[in-house]
């Protein structure tokens, strides 16, 4: 039977873990049964940590914050930390915690879901849309929403470079696996998924980029497919997926899996990539998603003396969002205008969005200006079921 005093010493250092964030999973140690033992010792507190698995990436980071925690209660020094791994039981019983009883391998973000699923493309490549996608979701993440990001574009993926999950050699982060759950890698607040993960690099010793993804149409949809049954994004607001240009396979599947979606257009101000993208917009009505929003990148460059200038002409945006309003009932919006920077192009090169890293840059102010229409944009009940009964 402990002494009160150490019943208390105990009770506090327990209180103090609840503020300890599993980096991975994002929720209280405590709430993950990851906390094994509390124990008051004559000169502190002994301390036992379960790890969801062997080599977990990020055992300094919560060994360093468990210490902490509970050396604020018993003082610097005080406090002895002992990391374990849990069982194979104990690793299932939290899958199935962190799943809420859904079944495995399920798509929680078809229809019905109460997360908002924002489908980002473009109909040619070149036009920022990736770099257009990143900045969106720092920038919701950063409104204090819970934001997911699936790098969709397989072929050529950027993802993972522009948030900033690589290392000095240009090699991805990768995923951690618990059993059959993968745990999405977060950057800025924003849980993301690319194939960049999972690829080898073209060197020996992790150095080089990856090597390039030849994949089919029946390899891209079954990808995409586990991207959003396999990983494990828990509760989240906002859904962001980069699709790859274009009108193929992967805009294709991702109308059958995720009919929901709304999708925001990418485009140049130029008439050229103006009528392309309007393609992209149209097959995304065909597969039953909804247009929601134009984004206008490129918009012009700044001068000297105050003036812009149209380096790839104006006026792309506004078209393409007054033809994709067209016949429908609802308008399409010209979301944002962002201008050509030299700020947000060394944001992506450095890993640092734009609006973390020069909120004040006018492509900053716009992008922001796109994620706040996003983020305040009433949605549609449209096919989903309500959960009312009539009596």
């Amino acid at each position: 039977m402990p002494r009160p005093d150490e019943a208390e010493v105990e009770q506090a250092v327990r209180a103090a873990l609840a503020g300890v964030i599993d980096p991975e999973i994002r929720r209280p140690i405590t709430e993950l049964d990851m906390v094994e033992r509390v124990v008051a010792t004559a000169t502190g507190v002994d301390v036992g940590i379960r790890l969801t698995i062997v080599g977990c990436p990020a055992s300094d980071r919560i060994e360093r914050d468990v210490r902490a925690a509970a050396e604020g209660v018993v003082g610097p020094g005080n406090a002895a930390v002992e990391l374990g791994v849990m069982t194979p039981e104990q690793r299932a019983a939290l899958t199935e915690r962190l799943r809420g009883g859904r079944a495995a391998r399920g798509n929680p973000f078809g229809p019905g879901t109460l997360t908002r699923v924002i489908a980002v493309t473009s109909g040619k490549g070149g036009v920022g849309k990736s770099t257009l996608t990143a900045n969106l979701a720092v920038a919701l993440a950063a409104r204090g929403l819970s934001v997911g990001l699936v790098d969709a574009d397989v072929h050529g993926f950027s993802i993972p470079g522009l948030l900033g999950l690589v290392d000095e050699h240009g090699t991805a982060a990768r995923p951690t696996r618990v059993d059959d759950m993968i745990l999405p890698p977060v950057a800025h607040g924003v849980k993301v998924i690319s194939i960049g993960m999972f690829v080898e690099p073209t060197e020996p010793g992790g150095r080089g980029s990856s090597v390039a993804v030849a994949w089919r149409g029946p390899m891209l949809h079954r990808t995409l497919q586990q991207f959003l049954t396999d990983v494990w994004f828990g509760d989240l607001d906002v859904l962001l997926v980069d699709l790859p240009p274009g009108t193929g396979d992967v805009a294709i599947s991702l109308g059958q899996l995720l009919p929901n979606a709304e999708v925001v257009v990418v485009t140049t101000p130029q008439p050229a990539a103006a009528d392309v993208a309007e393609r992209s917009g149209l097959v995304a009505r065909q597969t039953g998603q909804r247009v929601v929003g134009v984004i206008e990148n490129m918009a012009g460059l700044a001068q000297p003396d105050g003036s812009l200038l149209d380096l790839f002409g104006s006026g792309g945006g506004a078209e393409v969002a007054r033809r994709l309003s067209e016949g429908v009932d609802e308008v399409v919006p010209l979301l944002a205008s962002v201008p050509l920077s030299v700020a947000l192009r060394r944001g992506g090169d450095e890993g640092v969005p734009v609006v973390l890293a020069e909120p004040d840059d006018p492509a900053a102010r716009a992008i922001e200006q796109a994620a706040a229409a996003l983020a305040t944009r009433p949605r549609s009940l449209s096919g989903r079921r309500l959960d009312v009964s009539v009596r």
